[in-house]
């Protein structure tokens, strides 16, 4: 019996030495993505805490807390594959560019789709562009269909690009960022969500959801 209990503990170590390391490697991918660009220092790690706090409020597990966080730190991979030339341009994007920019999404779930350990991060890469009116990218999926973790990411992503210091602007006031959200319900954001996230940002009353 203690024989099997000590073997028993050394399987459990292992696992946890695995999830560790899983976590250490997908930490270190989301940090190599933000490094391609100065002015999305930090995006993916905020992006993942947003989504993880929208869906815990709105009644997620803690196993789906977990795995919209991962799908947050890697939502973007697929910029791997665009041009640091293309990533950093300070000016406008010719029209090349910006279908090269719309690529990542594709990139980074046929990157992702074969983790079968947590087979959804394929999921917040691909459709996290998408809007809830059908008119995002890359698939012009609509309302309900863009799947759930996905809409997350969606509101999670915009409120950070909007809260975040860009090449052309500084951060955006606490009141214009929310104003945004509101206008943007239905619209580019899933209306539920997009409350959530008007929830978190009165309950910020000093504006520490932001880039520093």
């Amino acid at each position: 019996m203690e024989e099997l209990e000590r073997m028993r503990g050394k399987a459990e170590d292992a696992e946890r030495k695995v999830e560790r390391l899983s976590e250490q490697i997908m930490k270190a991918l989301a940090s190599t993505i933000d490094a391609k660009d100065k002015y999305t220092n930090g995006h993916s790690f905020r992006v993942a805490e947003y989504a993880e706090e929208m869906l815990r409020r709105s009644g997620g597990s803690v196993k789906e807390q977990e795995e919209v966080y991962y799908m947050g730190l890697l939502h973007d991979i697929g910029k791997i594959g665009i041009p640091d030339e293309i990533i950093r341009k300070t000016s406008g994007l010719t029209e090349k560019e910006y279908t090269l920019i719309k690529s990542h999404p594709v990139i980074g779930a046929n990157i992702l789709k074969n983790i079968s350990e947590i087979p959804g991060l394929a999921v917040g890469a691909r459709w996290h562009h998408e809007k809830y009116d059908g008119t995002g990218y890359p698939d012009g999926l609509k309302g309900e269909e863009i799947p759930v973790m996905a809409r997350i990411i969606a509101v999670a992503d915009a409120y950070d690009a909007m809260a975040s210091r860009r090449s052309y602007r500084d951060v955006l006031p606490q009141k214009v960022v929310r104003e945004e959200l509101k206008n943007g319900k239905g619209k580019q954001f899933d209306p539920y969500y997009a409350d959530i996230m008007i929830e978190m940002i009165d309950d910020d009353k000093d504006y520490q959801m932001r880039e520093v």
